[in-house]
């Protein structure tokens, strides 16, 4: 049987086989310390779930719009206006099937066959799958510390070729958690512009931001393409909710793909949407951050006597990118022997990383803070026998 030979371009997310793996000891009677997956350990604040209910108990089952509820496009654009300065009209706004549907309909609009995709390596590895699903090449551009783990200015005039046609940035990015600030990303903004290019801008962890104002890319330009999500900061991972922001011309081409590709994001789920906006809500989120920066500095703290904190510690999403190289350069055997020996299940960095992920690994701080405490003795129990 003869598949479409781009599929072959989709490596395997080597994590979901890891989870399968802890799973499994779990279920043998282990006591898994789970830093695998990018997914909260929060529940769905509560007045999200009254207005799920809500929607359902009023029959709220049916079709929407293709570009989603219009009650909720004009509530994310009040949230970018009250939250980032920014004007952004709600008809700009289409709500998708989580971002992963906001980054399908972008990668389809904007890349194909012939073009040339610009993004930071390491990158989450879906955002250079969809590209290469469209017919593109993308060209992965190594980051460090130098750069602050992002795709700047300079780097954007280095590798833009003559048939670059995107170039992506994620900020808060996954999986280093870096960010990029107002002058910096304005700079990325320019090169692109210059080029006659187009911006794609990865927002979906906006708002676990640590050290610094939250910044959208929506305040700087009214051209980029912004995606974001109501996973992470909001917390609803399972209820499959994202947007994308796109500059007013790139409105009808993506109604219509949305209106062949998914018809439209799921109904309940954007009722509930709409109470993730309210006050009551901001405040729950607002604590589930302060508790995730704590988290953070307590890892911090952990990993600096293993000599495995990074330098540059990430201002935002929740995981940390470690450079192992010290004990190994085999980050998937170092992840399988860390869960076989110590039961703590961590992410090998070639999930993420075209070039040196054979020598990081990601730890996502998403369970509480006595776990992370435990998994960092176990850690350094595992180390020392390296």
């Amino acid at each position: 049987m003869a598949w479409n030979p781009r599929v072959n371009l989709v490596a395997p997310f080597r994590v979901m086989h890891l989870l399968e793996l802890a799973q499994a000891r779990e279920a043998a009677g282990h006591d898994v310390i789970h830093l695998e997956v990018g997914e909260p350990d929060f529940p769905t604040p509560a007045p999200v779930l009254d207005a799920g209910r809500q929607a359902l108990d009023a029959g709220a089952t049916r079709y929407t719009p293709a570009a989603g509820l219009p009650a909720l496009r004009e509530a994310i654009s009040r949230h970018y206006a009250e939250h980032f300065d920014a004007v952004v009209a709600p008809e700009r706004i289409l709500v998708t099937p989580g971002a992963s549907g906001a980054l399908l309909l972008a990668s389809q609009l904007l890349a194909g066959p012939g073009d040339r995709v610009l993004m930071a390596d390491p990158n989450y590895p879906c955002n250079r799958h969809f590209m290469a699903l469209a017919g593109a090449e993308v060209d992965t551009v190594s980051v460090d510390a130098s750069s602050g783990w992002q795709l700047d200015a300079s780097l954007v005039a280095q590798h833009w070729r003559e048939n670059t046609r995107l170039a992506m940035l994620a900020s808060p990015s996954n999986p280093t958690g870096h960010t990029l600030e107002a002058g910096p990303l304005k700079a990325v903004i320019d090169q692109v512009g210059q080029r006659g290019g187009h911006l794609l801008v990865d927002e979906i962890y906006q708002g676990l931001n640590y050290d610094s104002v939250p910044l959208s890319a929506t305040a700087l330009t009214p051209d980029a393409f912004v995606v974001n999500s109501f996973s992470k900061y909001f917390g609803m991972t399972g209820w499959r909710l994202g947007w994308l922001v796109a500059p007013e011309a790139a409105v009808e081409p993506l109604t219509r793909l949305a209106q062949n590709v998914f018809l439209a994001a799921p109904t309940p789920s954007q009722h509930a949407a709409l109470a993730a906006f309210t006050p009551q809500s901001r405040e729950i989120l607002e604590h589930r951050r302060a508790v995730l920066k704590q988290r953070r500095d307590t890892l911090l703290a952990g990993l600096a006597p293993l000599g495995l904190a990074p330098t540059l510690a990430p201002q935002g999403a929740f995981y940390l990118w470690l450079d192992i190289s010290r004990y190994s350069r085999d980050s998937q055997t170092f992840c399988q022997r860390l869960l076989e020996e110590e039961n703590v299940a961590i992410t090998p960095g070639i999930d993420f990383a075209v070039r040196g992920g054979e020598h990081h690994v990601r730890i996502a701080f998403t369970t509480e803070e006595a776990r992370l405490e435990e998994a960092v003795a176990r850690l350094a129990r595992f180390v020392e026998r390296l």
